[in-house]
């Protein structure tokens, strides 16, 4: 039985606990997704999902948005066999990121602030359904989408900082 842990989320562009690099941020293409790559996918998987987030932004955004974390990409409908997901590509569906937009937004921890490196977390869902939407959606509607649904999650975690 695989566990809900035994499945792998790996970049060859950074290590996990590693800096991303620059091009992948907004000093470099905001919009360019680093290369990703999926193992350990359990049998059973309808499909895949994966968001990455920021827990780390400044409180004043926190208080301004009201919000704990910014989102930086969340893609749903991914198909259950995929092993990669190439530099800059979206493999299935993309929901909304935290300005709005349905696409990758690149690392861009404001400098003024502390702390000055932040954690960009990359959490990837293997799931029992193949959830549809008939709008892009927001991370939080996602993950009420998948509620129940986890087959299994990995993490992968990159760091930035513009210090």
């Amino acid at each position: 039985m695989v566990g809900l842990w035994d499945m792998e989320l790996t970049s060859p562009a950074f290590a996990d606990g590693g800096m991303i690099p620059a091009k992948y941020t907004c000093d470099g293409d905001r919009l360019l997704s680093p290369p990703l790559a999926v193992s350990g996918v359990p049998e059973g998987t309808k499909s895949l999902a994966l968001v990455m987030d920021d827990p780390d932004i400044p409180q004043e955004v926190k208080d301004a948005r009201g919000i704990d974390v910014f989102d930086h990409w969340t893609l749903y409908g991914i198909p259950a066999d995929t092993t990669e997901i190439p530099e800059g590509a979206s493999i299935g569906s993309a929901g909304l990121n935290g300005a709005g937009n349905a696409a990758y937004t690149g690392p861009c921890p404001p400098p003024e602030y502390e702390p000055k490196v932040h954690r960009y977390i990359f959490k990837l869902y293997a799931l029992s359904i193949a959830p549809t939407f008939d709008a892009p959606p927001t991370k939080a509607e996602l993950e009420a989408a998948m509620e129940g649904a986890t087959l299994a999650r990995a993490e992968l975690v990159g760091k930035y900082s513009r210090a």
